[in-house]
């Protein structure tokens, strides 16, 4: 094979033939040591994924992205748009989390994490070797007739992926509008929540084309991480690689014959059997090197390790191994950019908590009302001000009252009712502070306010207080 053939796969990807048109890729069922692991992880990852939403810690669900009412809860915290920074820092953290995860293990979160490779290697695709059987099973029906058997397998298959996509959806819209509003919407009538409706068959025929048509094309074309690895990845990088050294040796890769000594012809352990290309998903061939596809599943590893055991050869051809590693023998070292990766999201961490720990239950904002300066009643000088309270717990505050510390004055709350805030809810309004003169140290003076429910102080706040420069 000429030279410009063997680097032919830098130039395309596995999916698209030598006309441009989409080229389906119908993988070995997997199985082996690391494909049993990721059961296990993704199993979990499934199952807090779809319990999530119905979780409630103090009452608050566990996870919540409301962006059109702008409610968001994470991991039973509430948080308020006067909150957003602190979710801001926590999806930094994250990005940051993951550039780490990367620049150390390459895009093995992409294998064992990712919903999108869960959801189509641990459901979907576990459900098509059920139905419509192998890789050459598939292979075989996708070229035969539309006769009876094709179609009820496919029509079978559809079905079965349409109600999972359907499923899929109603999860992710708990995460939108909450799962106490879907199970509310679920057990009424239809026709009066017509726009949910329409966003749920949206959802579902986002996830149907997802799972059924786009699959890895999502991986390999539409998700950005894939670019980023290539600018995170170095030789010091653990991936999932194939030990050129060892597979190709002198003479270079070979079938097996199992009456000639390969020590002896010097060829490498590699028997070009192509089990490794025929059960990888997005349809590489991992003996070129590392490539934007890989997402790193492991797949290749488990079935190169059978066909070695098969053959008498040491196991490990493929296997989770750095550039440096196969090629200078170099064990893993903690390099410098890692460690300033790590020291930056030790930083960050340490922000979160420590905000998290100051931020209150209750947010108490008074200001002054713009484009209003001070009045004189007799001796006293007087303010108006707004006032908003946000209720972030889930408890109702009935008895909202304010006082001033620290000095002697009057405030009154205009319409004198009894404040009310709804648990989750906030309350705003009016109201005004006179204080005498003579109390009045500077033509703006910073008043503390202590905010009440009941007996209860649950917040102080300040506020400034506008007064002539002299008084006669």
């Amino acid at each position: 094979m000429s030279k410009l053939a063997d680097e032919a796969f830098r130039d395309s990807i596995g999916t698209i033939d030598n006309e441009g048109k989409r080229k389906f890729i119908y993988p070995k069922k997997p199985s082996g040591r690391f494909y049993k692991y990721r059961k296990w992880v993704s199993y979990f990852l499934l199952l807090i994924l779809i319990a999530n939403p119905f979780i409630k810690v103090n009452g608050n669900q566990f996870m919540l992205f409301n962006i059109l009412e702008r409610r968001f809860n994470i991991f039973g915290f509430p948080f308020w748009p006067q909150d957003f920074y602190l979710v801001v820092l926590f999806m930094i953290i994250g990005v940051v989390f993951v550039i780490l995860f990367t620049v150390i293990f390459g895009r093995i979160f992409c294998g064992w994490i990712c919903p999108q490779t869960i959801f189509l290697e641990m459901v979907f695709r576990r459900i098509e070797f059920w139905i419509e059987g192998d890789r050459g099973a598939q292979i075989r029906l996708a070229k035969q007739e539309w006769n009876a058997e094709k179609i009820r397998k496919k029509a079978l298959k559809w079905a079965v992926f349409l109600l999972i996509s359907f499923g899929i959806a109603n999860v992710f819209l708990a995460y939108l509008i909450g799962s106490d509003t879907l199970i509310e919407i679920i057990g009424d009538n239809p026709v009066n929540h017509l726009k949910t409706l329409i966003s749920l068959f949206i959802f579902t025929g986002v996830f149907y084309f997802i799972f059924v048509w786009f699959r890895e094309q999502v991986c390999i074309i539409a998700c950005p991480y894939g670019r980023l690895q290539g600018v995170l990845l170095d030789n010091k990088s653990i991936n999932v690689a194939y030990d050129f050294v060892r597979g190709e040796k002198e003479a270079g890769r070979a079938k097996f014959n199992k009456k000639e000594d390969r020590t002896l012809t010097g060829k490498g352990d590699c028997i070009d059997c192509k089990q490794c290309v025929n059960v990888c998903p997005t349809g590489i061939d991992i003996r070129n090197g590392t490539q934007l596809e890989c997402v790193n599943c492991t797949a290749c590893i488990d079935e190169c390790d059978t066909i070695m055991e098969s053959v008498g050869l040491p196991k490990g051809l493929i296997r989770y191994a750095s550039e440096d590693e196969i090629e200078k023998k170099t064990p893993f070292k903690f390099t410098a950019r890692m460690k300033g990766y790590t020291a930056v999201l030790i930083v960050l961490t340490g922000m979160l908590t420590g905000l998290l720990f100051l931020r209150t239950d209750v947010e108490a904002l008074i200001l002054r009302l713009p484009g209003q300066l001070y009045q004189h009643k007799g001796e006293n000088i007087s303010n108006v001000f707004t006032y908003k309270i946000i209720n972030k717990t889930n408890d109702d505050f009935k008895a909202i009252h304010f006082k001033l510390k620290g000095i002697k004055g009057y405030l009154k709350v205009v319409g004198n009712q009894t404040l009310k805030v709804p648990k989750q809810g906030m309350s705003s309004g009016t109201l005004f502070i006179e204080i005498n003169k003579y109390l009045l140290e500077s033509d703006k003076t910073k008043l503390k306010i202590e905010v009440y429910n009941g007996d209860k102080k649950i917040e102080t706040t300040t506020t400034s207080f506008l007064s002539p420069r002299t008084f006669d």
